[in-house]
């Protein structure tokens, strides 16, 4: 089967009820969705074992590989139920009450609705800003009571149920892997995801823990760090050394920090994945304006351009391909919109970064080599994605990863990685043999031809059995 033209940047699809069928999964897979987001906010443990079998067979179905990730809810603060909405108008005083049903003062003459975490009284303070609905209200805390905070309504706004709670700059004391949590990454490790994307981390020691019970149920799954409020930001640094991939979710981002800031933020944390060979996912509302329309605005196109530019590794579709009328069109634009972008920074690509580890370096000689040799591609051979993970973090300006593994599990880990197309080989056994083996698999898919250039990374071993690293140059014959 010939493959598309090779595009750099992979592209994350959300599932939900416009996408979940078995038909258009097939589809998103044929046009270009490497990786399958369940956002597990809503998600029953039935559905969620149904849904991802389905995804696995439509990739069968459409004979290519996608990655799995379970996006795991995380600690959330919510309103109560409320029997009808309310206008709140600017001015108004409004309590939140932390104990339903507890007597408070003047009640008779103060609306109120209740919050789902009792120890919020512990954490906020007199002075403090709290958000509603997505930051359409906003509140000021005036008072703190054993049983309720009462606050001054800022920004006016219409209250339904369940909205849910920002706090900018509020140090929440909720576990950030919670019980909910536990049970759907159980159901996820059963059914062999290959992502967990934890909600709401704050500190590097929210990673370490879900990482030990990843290794504690024997699960091989990759950890996404989202970033959502300021403590992550003021803590960037550690969090993407000890995670996985970073995800910069910029919903809950963009109202827990100043907007002007939510720019310059998703700059510094891609150029900081960047220098440690860290994948970085560029989130939420990348293409908004679609879930009702057909083409993307203006500013929507620049805002992916932008991610592209800046050499993110993936793009993540959410409301888009979940309740969006338009979800192949949406999996079409990114699509389009990257690969030009891919063009222009090949024309005037920035030098690879630089990395002082010993086997980085090796790396960066054969990305050298391949930036310099016209229709080149460059291929290797890795059990856990290091070698193509590594090859990719020095952003080749035009030369294709081609990695060839042994592990089913670390071919769908690679689909989150810019720049690397993976595929599965069994067993792997003699080197050249193997090496043969790989460039027929790339001829039958068109992914090289006669007479192009391959630099090649791969183990060799001397007489007495010894392994080296070697860089290869190989002419396709």
């Amino acid at each position: 089967m010939s493959l598309k033209p090779f595009r750099r940047t992979k592209i994350i699809a959300t599932l939900g009820p416009a996408t979940e069928s078995e038909e258009m999964l097939v589809k998103l897979i044929q046009n270009g969705v490497d990786v399958v987001r369940l956002n597990m906010a809503h998600a029953k443990h039935d559905w969620t074992r149904a849904i991802i079998r389905r995804i696995r067979a439509a990739a069968k179905k459409a004979e290519q590989e996608v990655a799995i990730m379970m996006d795991i809810k995380g600690p959330e603060i919510r309103t109560g139920d409320l029997e009808t909405p309310l206008e709140l108008k600017p001015g108004e005083i409004f309590d939140f009450t932390v104990k339903p049903g507890a007597d408070r003062e003047n009640a008779v003459e103060i609306r109120s609705v209740d919050v789902n975490y009792q120890n919020l009284i512990n954490d906020i303070h007199v002075g403090d800003t709290v958000l509603v609905d997505n930051g359409l209200i906003r509140l000021e805390v005036l008072e703190k009571h054993q049983a309720h905070f009462r606050c001054r309504v800022l920004t006016p706004g219409h209250l339904s149920s369940r909205r849910h709670i920002n706090l900018p700059g509020v140090h929440v004391n909720l576990p950030s892997f919670t019980e909910k949590d536990r049970g759907d990454t159980l159901v996820g490790i059963e059914e062999g995801i290959d992502f967990v994307a934890l909600s709401f981390v704050r500190t590097a020691a929210d990673i370490t823990q879900l990482r030990g019970f990843l290794r504690e149920h024997n699960s091989s799954a990759r950890i996404i760090a989202k970033i959502e409020d300021q403590t992550a930001i003021a803590n960037l640094d550690e969090i993407i050394r000890a995670t996985d991939v970073l995800m910069v979710a910029r919903g809950d981002l963009g109202i827990e920090v100043p907007m002007e800031e939510l720019p310059v933020i998703q700059r510094r944390a891609v150029r900081t994945c960047l220098s440690i060979g860290r994948p970085v996912i560029i989130a939420t509302h990348m293409l908004e304006s679609m879930i009702n329309q057909p083409m993307p605005s203006r500013a929507e196109i620049t805002d992916v351009a932008n991610a592209a530019y800046e050499q993110a590794d993936c793009v993540m579709l959410s409301g888009e391909t979940t309740i969006g009328k338009y979800p192949l069109e949406c999996v079409a634009a990114l699509d389009l919109i990257t690969r030009r972008i891919e063009v222009e920074i090949a024309a005037d690509f920035p030098e690879p970064a630089v990395f002082i580890d010993e086997r980085m370096k090796l790396l960066r000689s054969a990305v050298i080599m391949a930036n310099e040799l016209p229709q080149s591609v460059l291929l290797c051979f890795t059990r856990k994605g290091v070698t193509a993970a590594g090859m990719a973090a020095h952003r080749p300006a035009h030369a294709p990863v081609l990695a060839f593994t042994d592990s089913v599990h670390t071919q769908r880990h690679l689909k989150i990685v810019r720049s690397v197309e993976p595929y599965l080989l069994t067993p792997f056994g003699d080197p050249e043999k193997t090496i043969g083996r790989a460039v027929a698999v790339l001829l039958k898919a068109g992914r090289v031809k006669l007479g192009d250039k391959l630099v090649i990374v791969s183990d060799l071993f001397t007489p007495s059995n010894k392994r080296f690293d070697s860089i290869q140059l190989r002419t396709v014959e």
